[in-house]
């Protein structure tokens, strides 16, 4: 009776199976497997369009495509099939209004197909729309790169990933916040770090501008170079950051529209998309400029072999689950073996895949959009301060849907001389001192303002434009005149462009705005602490380490200024803190590095270097200290010492076979030699060492078998010659004879 209801339990499992196969109608395309998982994280939208129902799902590794399903009864086996699509959204207009509907995704390819996702309600409004504004539609996407869901969590996984900037330090997103409005969550009125000195070049003058932090300016292997006024620190953009929210929508980006919708490869030149692909032009300034992402003389090139040799995310102290789950552990090659079909990683795709992702982003659930709809009205005073918007001329630049014209205009804020704007692009003396006017969306939270980021409060912008701005020019346009408005309107009117622009999924930063934590965020980074001793000048040589330490990591750049310039540096990087001590310590257990301070004088000084984190067990989860020492004959004891920078080593090592080296140390006369030190460093620069035993033997283990790797014997008695080999295997027998 067992084995027949085995049997029948079977044959059941099959016939359904095969019903499933034969009732999908799932687009072909790349496949992801023998089976897909159950579509988690449905939502649908409850009351918040008049015209639509939205259903939302987490992307599913190897689908394909997704069926929507709905039904007026928790009842998937009766539900209708209301569409299918490429991306992980749909909209439902067929949807009746005030009608509750339950609503199923399944995943598909081209061979299989999943389980039903669990049931999630939805309704739409019967309410009418209100005015001419229309309701917000998603931004129009190019033939050329359609958005489909995968192609969305790999632009995700990029715009997130700091490994794409040559410091390994800055992400696409590490000036588009969304809970910032989608901006620089540090171009705000505190943050004195985030200020370009302007077209002056001096800092603390009218002209500074609160732009984005980048990289310090960067050689090639990833150390710094002093630059005034920033020295080593990381230099800051000449504009502030315009959001990444409702980016899709413009036909040019940047502030000067330098961004076109033609699209062209950064490697040939050619002709990708003709029209409509802003995002994707967009996409490729940042990670080659030497200010915000880049090294001197990086290229495309460079980017995508940079993606294409690490860990997505790899730096992310932690991720949404949904993109966690969707990368599961897997290279970029097969992430983008699943968005385009073939493991290519190239700069072209990288651009189409940030730019899928951006333009999933957009705000169309604001207050200001339910009450166009008819859903919910504005309190009173914002209602007075729309009111106000309107008759005072701000719609002629900041109306419509999108509160934008996405044209060029000068208005004022500073002198047209100071930065050209649109005239950098088109050469036209009509142009100058003009920028793109932003969207007012999500205005609230983005914490400073215009393209210089001038004022920090949005009282300041009303009160600007109140005045009829600060300068004048030949084409400023008529619109910006001195408004007369008294106090109680000015602050109907700020009131307006708060809670009405903002979506509330924008200000919790909840899907699809949700995003990875950044490295940049969080205690991974070294900590700088403890005392220094000072030098020439009263000077404390300043020690800066912001690079990750994760395993690996072939250029973790440790950098010093504020010392004696043309004097000889050492950074010592050990297990324990080396300390101010009495004289500079000989070894590291990570590294000792010697060098040279550039430039001369008292505090003049700078130096950095760039150290290999070794791919090793060995150092993974260690806590290491390091310090630098430089000479200086006005200093205690002859030189001065920086703080301490303390960081623990992330990240888990690569499978990089680990072998032993064994042998002998004997005197000139063949007999074994006691208490010598033998030291390997290996091929990741991590340095081994064991003590001879009575008779002279040493054994040392878990050494990293690629590359070539060099031995010395250390004694008081004798010299001894360095021996340098290859790993490949265990190693026995490898003997050093004291030298006469």
């Amino acid at each position: 009776m067992k084995k027949l209801k085995i049997s029948v339990c079977v044959s059941f499992a099959l016939i359904f199976g095969t019903f499933a196969l034969i009732k999908s109608n799932s687009v072909t395309g790349q496949t992801g497997g023998s089976t897909l998982s159950i579509p988690t994280g449905v939502t649908a939208t409850d009351n918040l369009y008049n015209d639509k129902v939205g259903i939302y799902w987490d992307t599913i590794r190897g689908a394909t495509n997704y069926r929507i399903f709905r039904n007026t009864v928790n009842d998937p086996a009766s539900a209708t099939d209301v569409g299918v699509t490429i991306a992980n959204s749909f909209f439902d207009f067929g949807a009746a209004p005030n009608q509750t509907f339950f609503y199923w995704v399944r995943a598909e390819n081209g061979t299989s197909t999943s389980v039903f996702s669990s049931s999630e309600q939805g309704v739409r409004t019967n309410t009418a729309q209100q005015g001419p504004v229309a309701p917000l539609d998603p931004p129009p996407v190019p033939a050329g790169d359609p958005i489909t869901a995968a192609k969305t969590y790999l632009g995700k996984t990029l715009f997130w990933d700091e490994q794409m900037s040559t410091s390994r330090t800055v992400s696409c997103g590490s000036c588009h916040f969304a809970a910032n409005g989608g901006t620089d969550k540090r171009s705000v009125a505190a943050a004195a770090s985030s200020f370009n000195p302007g077209s002056d070049g001096l800092i603390n003058t009218p002209d500074d501008v609160r732009g984005s932090m980048g990289v310090p300016f960067t050689n090639a292997d990833g150390t710094y170079v002093f630059t005034s006024p920033y020295g080593v620190n990381d230099q800051v953009t000449p504009r502030k950051t315009v959001s990444f929210v409702d980016a899709g929508y413009s036909p040019t980006l940047f502030w000067d529209g330098r961004a076109t919708g033609q699209f062209r490869d950064p490697i040939t030149n050619s002709v990708i998309i003709n029209n409509g692909a802003a995002l994707e032009s967009q996409v490729l300034g940042p990670p080659t400029s030497t200010t915000e992402m880049g090294h001197s003389g990086r290229t495309w090139t460079d980017v995508a072999t940079r993606i294409a040799g690490v860990k997505p995310l790899a730096l992310s102290p932690s991720m949404p689950t949904a993109l966690s789950t969707w990368i599961n552990g897997r290279s970029y090659p097969d992430l983008f073996l699943e968005a385009f079909g073939t493991s290519d990683v190239t700069p072209a795709r990288i651009a189409m895949a940030v730019a899928t992702y951006e333009r999933t982003l957009y705000s169309d659930q604001t207050p200001l959009d339910q009450a166009n709809a008819g859903i919910s009205a504005l309190t009173a005073a914002e209602q007075r301060g729309r009111g106000i918007f309107t008759a005072n001329g701000c719609a002629l630049c900041h109306g419509g849907t999108l509160a934008t014209d996405n044209v060029f205009h000068y208005d004022g804020v500073r002198p047209a001389s100071e930065d050209t704007g649109r005239f950098q692009v088109t050469g036209n003396n009509q142009n100058i001192g003009e920028f793109r006017t932003p969207s007012l969306r999500n205005l609230e939270m983005r914490g400073s303002y215009f393209h210089n980021g001038q004022f920090t409060t949005l009282d300041q912008v009303v009160a600007f434009y109140n005045r009829g701005g600060d300068f004048n020019a030949p084409n400023k346009p008529a619109a910006v005149h001195p408004l007369g408005l008294n106090a109680q309107q000015q602050a109907d009117l700020v009131t307006f462009l708060k809670r009405p622009f903002t979506d509330p999924r924008v200000a919790a930063e909840a899907p699809p705005f949700d995003r990875p934590a950044l490295y940049i965020e969080s205690n991974r980074v070294p900590q700088i602490t403890g005392a220094g001793r000072a030098g020439s000048g009263a000077s404390t040589p300043q020690i800066k380490a912001v690079a990750p330490p994760i395993v690996g990591n072939p250029n973790f750049v440790v950098s010093v200024s504020g010392a004696l310039g043309n004097a000889q540096a050492v950074l010592v990087i050990d297990a324990a803190d080396p300390g101010v001590g009495t004289s500079i310590p000989a070894s590291g257990s990570l590294t000792r590095v010697v060098t040279n301070t550039q430039n001369t004088g008292a505090g003049n000084g700078w130096a950095s270097v760039a150290v290999p984190i070794p791919d090793s067990a060995a150092v993974a989860g260690k806590t290491f200290f390091a310090r630098w020492y430089v000479q200086d004959a006005s200093a205690v004891n002859g030189f001065s010492v920086s703080q301490v920078a303390q960081f623990t080593v992330f990240g888990q090592p690569s499978a990089a076979a680990v072998f032993s080296v064994s042998g002998q140390v004997l005197t000139p006369d063949g007999r074994g030699l006691r208490n010598a030190t033998v030291t390997l460093i290996d091929s990741q620069g991590l340095a081994h060492r064991a003590t001879t035993s009575s008779f002279g033997f040493y054994s040392i283990t878990d050494v990293t078998a690629t590359g070539n790797s060099t031995m010395t014997v250390s004694s008081r008695l004798y010299r001894f010659a360095t021996q340098s080999f290859s790993i490949s295997g265990n190693l026995a027998n490898i003997n050093f004879v004291g030298l006469e």
